[in-house]
């Protein structure tokens, strides 16, 4: 999986589609990611003494990773990404569009 933590994305399919949020989490043995703002689900809680109180409560959940593309810092424009080595042997991130690096 190319998308990792804290990257900015655009979502380009589903219920969410053309919203951007930073992700916050990689699931990537579901091959999934969480959204900041996207995929919103109501979640039911019970109260739990005076600590928890009981409710309806909003909260972000996974999408599919293949239903988000990366937004390039450079460009702006939503884009693939490409793997470059660098002089140094460095593994990094490429925006297939400008060709910016984007580790």
């Amino acid at each position: 999986m190319k998308i990792k933590k804290d990257d900015n994305v655009l979502v380009i399919a589903g219920k969410d589609r053309g919203k951007t949020g930073k992700v916050r989490l990689v699931y990537t043995a579901k091959n999934r990611v969480l959204v900041d703002g996207v995929n919103m689900a109501k979640k039911h809680s019970k109260a739990r003494g005076q600590v928890k109180q009981a409710g309806i409560i909003e909260r972000e959940a996974p999408i599919e990773a293949s239903n988000v593309m990366l937004l390039c810092s450079k460009c702006g424009k939503p884009s693939r990404l490409g793997d470059r080595r660098l002089a140094d042997g460095k593994k990094v991130r490429v925006c297939k569009s400008c060709g910016e690096v984007i580790d």
